[in-house]
């Protein structure tokens, strides 16, 4: 695939899975000193990563908050959050992947994300059943 293909196809997928109003903001906040790594995120998360197969966009939402809750990056577990409205990953399934987290990766990530994920469905007005404070 060619560059050209590659970064359209990951612009359609991230597009339909971030949505089209925070790609228009990313957009609109692109510039000549990020133009590059936007290119380089479009192409290679999104037109290489996002847009194969193999994977549903469910199971790859999971992964990559699970992944992002384990390295600590909070504002990146919110966004992936929000995106579950469009990957079709659930509360619960956030849930879960989380508790997996918390094994592998350490109760003190899982924890932090649990608090992100619980106050990003609450903005999302998401069926959230009770407060998840990340411990046994």
């Amino acid at each position: 695939m060619s560059d050209d293909a590659r970064r359209a196809a990951g612009r359609k997928t991230r597009t339909e899975v971030l949505g089209e109003a925070y790609v228009a903001r990313s957009d609109k906040n692109r510039n000549d000193f990020n133009a590059d790594f936007l290119d380089f995120i479009t192409e290679g998360a999104w037109g290489s990563v996002w847009s194969r197969p193999g994977l549903t966009r469910r199971e790859r939402s999971l992964i990559t908050i699970a992944l992002l809750a384990a390295l600590g990056h909070d504002e990146e577990v919110a966004m992936h959050v929000r995106a579950t409205a469009n990957t079709g990953a659930t509360p619960e399934d956030i849930k879960e992947a989380l508790l997996h987290v918390a094994v592998y990766a350490g109760v003190p990530a899982a924890n932090q994300a649990f608090k992100t994920a619980k106050k990003t469905l609450d903005e999302m007005g998401g069926d959230n059943e009770e407060e998840q404070e990340g411990r046994p």
